[in-house]
């Protein structure tokens, strides 16, 4: 047997994450709206309504010293995320009140969670996992083998979002003893085990997934102490977790509207930390203030303008190829996030290892724009933009609409409720010329391998690299997803902007937040006062 060490580089999500944390949500038309953003994740409106602050900062007054309020602009619909896509509920839940098998950490690494050891036969076929001993669900119930079981094969029965598919790869579960199971595939995969970080690595109890909507029953070091919806989910550390306690009793999450309702909290006391600062012009009115500490990482969301490459005029590669050249890459990002992020070619940030700059491929020229409109034989191009109402990507449009303007393009902007109508329009009724979103689910190039996912791209080259990428042997793995994102970058099978900055803003005796966001969970378990 081929012994897989306890930390190993993240590998790729071969199928992955739909755009719930782009903010996107099911392909099912049914499915409960989310929101998404980076922690991403990235969200909200621009209005400038102070009502919100106020009423925090009278409802929590100074934190005590066993409790830490964070801010954040990206409200679960519900409890749910194996029904309900969108990046808010993984962002609370995950890693905190659910755990998998594994997990990553801030660098983007895989690491034991329940699991403390893993093998990997020869084939890379079945994978044989270890679980800690003594571990339960907050509501009493031992984990066992036949929980693991239970959890992988009801992803595939029962979970309800795109992201599920990334286990259709398993072929069987077996128990092996009350603490080993073995997970077999149906072919090498590069990136299965990377899926497991995800949501669908989730581990649940066999009795409690009656109500997940509103109950959340798992293994994690805090338990859902109180759910508001519209204001606030509380976490509370468990007495009796089976790990390394946190230092932190509660945790409360409080929801904003806005960006500057979000911001007035943090200075009137009524937050202790704002967890992915929307409003980077506002930066300085905490960094001149020395009750707080600015911390600066990166994300794995990347901000794409989607071209619904499934109707005129975007199944023309010549129009999308003209509509990248139009936009200044970094000119966008100076005006939407301060100059902070990176600029990108390609659906990959530079945490992947597969990551090149592939900024080149299409850079800013204008009047070579105008040559490929006239190559298309476009005249007179009206677009219309439907931009989700956060402040990110309203912001963003009106600097696109001026760009692509200078090129001759006509573009109306539409502002679309989110999450509910902009999911309900654009991620799953595909009803949009362009719209623009940030992507954060980790590795999630490989959206464009699936022709049903809301860009509308099927390009049978792509879905085949893909494909041969995910089996093919690991030390050629790298080398085939750059051409996948190499392709992709020809093609514009959207139009690649920046990656995300992950920028924190807290009161300066608050420790143990993640610097950079690489994964679907804000992880709150290292938190601590000093």
């Amino acid at each position: 047997m081929l012994r897989r060490p306890l930390s190993l580089v993240a590998i790729l999500l071969a199928f992955v994450l739909t755009a719930a944390a782009c903010g996107a949500g099911s392909d099912d038309d049914d499915s409960s709206a989310d929101d998404t953003e980076p922690s991403e994740q990235s969200d909200d409106t621009a209005t400038d309504d102070t009502a919100t602050d106020d009423t925090a900062a009278d409802d929590e007054g100074d934190a005590a010293s066993g409790e830490v309020v964070i801010g954040l602009t990206a409200e679960p619909a519900n409890l749910d995320f194996t029904t309900t896509d969108g990046a808010a509920i993984p962002q609370a839940l995950l890693d905190n009140v659910y755990e998998g098998l594994v997990a990553l950490d801030p660098s983007g690494e895989i690491v034991p969670r329940l699991a403390t050891d893993w093998e990997v036969s020869d084939d890379r076929l079945t994978y044989t996992f270890t679980l800690a001993e003594g571990v339960t669900f907050s509501d009493g119930a031992e984990l066992t083998a036949e929980d693991v079981k239970f959890s992988i094969e009801r992803v595939q029965t029962d979970w309800e979002i795109a992201i599920a598919a990334g286990m259709e790869i398993v072929e069987s579960v077996e128990v092996v003893s009350p603490t080993e199971v073995s997970v077999t595939l149906a072919e090498p995969s590069n990136s299965w085990l990377f899926a497991m970080t995800s949501r669908i690595g989730a581990i649940f109890s066999q009795t409690g997934v009656d109500d997940l909507a509103n109950t959340a029953i798992g293994t994690g070091p805090y338990e859902v102490a109180e759910w508001n919806p519209g204001d606030s989910l509380v976490l509370a550390a468990r007495d009796d977790y089976w790990g390394e306690a946190p230092d932190i009793e509660t945790v409360t999450l409080r929801y904003f509207e806005d960006a500057t309702a979000l911001n007035n909290a943090l200075l009137s006391e009524g937050i202790d930390v704002i967890a992915g600062v929307q409003a980077t012009e506002s930066l300085d009115q905490f960094t001149d203030d020395d009750r707080f500490q600015l911390i600066e990482g990166t994300t794995n969301g990347e901000l794409v303008l989607s071209l619904n490459n499934g109707r005129a005029p975007f199944d023309d590669p010549l129009v999308r190829q003209a509509v990248i050249s139009a936009i200044d890459r970094q000119a966008l990002l100076d005006v939407v996030y301060s100059g902070l992020g990176v600029p990108i070619g390609s659906m990959v940030p530079p945490t992947d290892p597969w990551y090149e700059d592939l900024t080149g491929v299409w850079p800013y020229d204008p009047a070579r724009a105008e040559e490929l409109l006239a190559e298309a034989g476009v005249e007179d191009l009206s677009l219309t933009f439907d931009v989700p109402q956060l402040p990110y990507a309203v912001n963003a449009s009106q600097v696109i609409q001026s760009q692509l303007g200078e090129v001759g393009i006509d573009v109306e902007l539409e502002t679309l409720e989110f999450p509910a109508v902009w999911l309900e329009q654009v991620f799953s009724g595909h009803d949009y010329d362009m719209s623009i979103i940030a992507h954060v689910e980790p590795r999630d190039i490989g959206t464009f391998g699936n022709p049903d996912y809301y860009w509308g791209y099927d390009n049978a080259e792509v879905q085949a690299l893909l494909a041969a990428a995910d089996t093919a042997p690991e030390d050629e793995y790298v080398a085939q997803m750059q051409q996948v994102a190499s392709t992709l970058a020809e093609d514009v099978a959207a139009g690649f902007l920046f990656v995300l900055p992950n920028l924190i803003v807290a009161e300066t005796d608050i420790e143990g937040l993640p610097e950079n966001a690489v994964g679907e969970a804000l992880q709150l378990r290292e938190l601590s006062r000093s």
